[in-house]
């Protein structure tokens, strides 16, 4: 029989302090059932105090001398739930990694399923908020974001906003966090080749303090899109995009040019032809700048290609699931 898995879960937080206590006792009966069933063969709980100001840390501190599987990072600031999340995963040496919020939105009662559906076959597994108790201007955008999420990267999930997850630590030796890329776990550990999931989990409303996340979230969460696409899809073959793109803009600044070139001639030959004048033709001037751009976009994905090519040397290519046999 394979030995069970150990667990950390990993609690990122700005300002949480009034549920820290209810929401360690909820992880810890959560995983002590779960080591009782021999079901994993040890766990961590692990805070990340995100530059908190309302005494959230010395909470952290009376759990972790309370708890010999409880302990806390703190921050010297506020740098994001991308960098507290970052920071915890490269201190973490536990087999699987759960994430959720520490707001008591989340319920601790889910770890087990969670853990189940990774002993299914799952590196990845997403929580779906199915009846969500936010209000409709949250939910609203949220719904837009998960859809255009699913349909540009190809992982359909449902909410790809929740941070109840859970992960295979080997994930994150390939898939680094930075900006606000932590809601796109999912999607870049797919691209590596890694099985994604999702279940639906019970959301409960905040029963303290207020959200942390405003409109901005949502500029910044489609910004991220467009990185996350790049990344995806381009990441390895940068001159298929900014490439095609400089090739179309010098093929219509060449096309046009030869029109306007062979009209300019046409109508110097035919003397019943008004003469074009090229410097009074405006489209003339819109052909130079798209061959202008064309060759400028051309060079930068060259360079982008440059650069690509120095960083395979330092990744590995291609995410292996397994081997066999004596190599090389």
């Amino acid at each position: 029989m394979p030995t069970p898995p150990t667990v950390t879960v990993v609690i990122p937080l700005l300002n949480e302090q009034p549920s820290l206590v209810e929401l360690h006792s909820g992880i810890q009966a959560a995983l002590g059932g779960e080591l009782a069933a021999g079901k994993i063969s040890g766990f961590r709980v692990m805070f990340v105090d995100d530059g908190s100001s309302d005494g959230s840390w010395q909470t952290i501190e009376s759990l972790a001398e309370g708890s010999a599987t409880t302990s806390g990072i703190r921050l010297r600031r506020n740098f994001g739930k991308a960098a507290a999340l970052a920071t915890a995963f490269e201190a973490v040496r536990t087999d699987l990694i759960i994430t959720m919020d520490a707001d008591l939105q989340d319920d601790p009662k889910e770890i087990p399923r969670f853990l189940e559906q990774v002993a299914a076959g799952s590196d990845v597994v997403s929580g779906w908020k199915r009846v969500r108790n936010d209000p409709w201007h949250k939910t609203m955008p949220s719904a837009v974001f998960n859809f255009l999420v699913s349909r540009l990267t190809g992982v359909v999930l449902h909410d790809h906003n929740c941070g109840f997850k859970a992960y295979r630590r080997e994930i994150f030796d390939e898939v680094k966090l930075y900006g606000e890329l932590h809601r796109f776990v999912p999607v870049l550990a797919a691209a590596r080749g890694w099985h994604v999931s999702e279940i639906a989990v019970e959301h409960h409303a905040r029963p303290y303090g207020h959200s942390k996340y405003g409109v901005s979230r949502l500029i910044k969460g489609f910004l991220d899109l467009l990185t996350i696409y790049f990344l995806t899809t381009f990441a390895q073959r940068p001159l298929h995009l900014i490439g095609s793109a400089g090739l179309v803009c010098f093929a219509l600044g060449t096309i046009g040019l030869v029109y306007l070139t062979v009209a300019w001639v046409v109508t110097r030959l035919i003397e019943s032809l008004e003469p074009l004048h090229l410097h009074e033709t405006a489209v003339f001037f819109y052909c130079i700048v798209a061959m202008l751009l064309g060759a400028q976009w051309l060079a930068a994905g060259l360079l982008a290609e440059l650069i690509t090519s120095v960083t395979r040397r330092q990744t590995r290519p291609a995410s292996i699931a397994e081997q066999t046999g004596e190599l090389g």
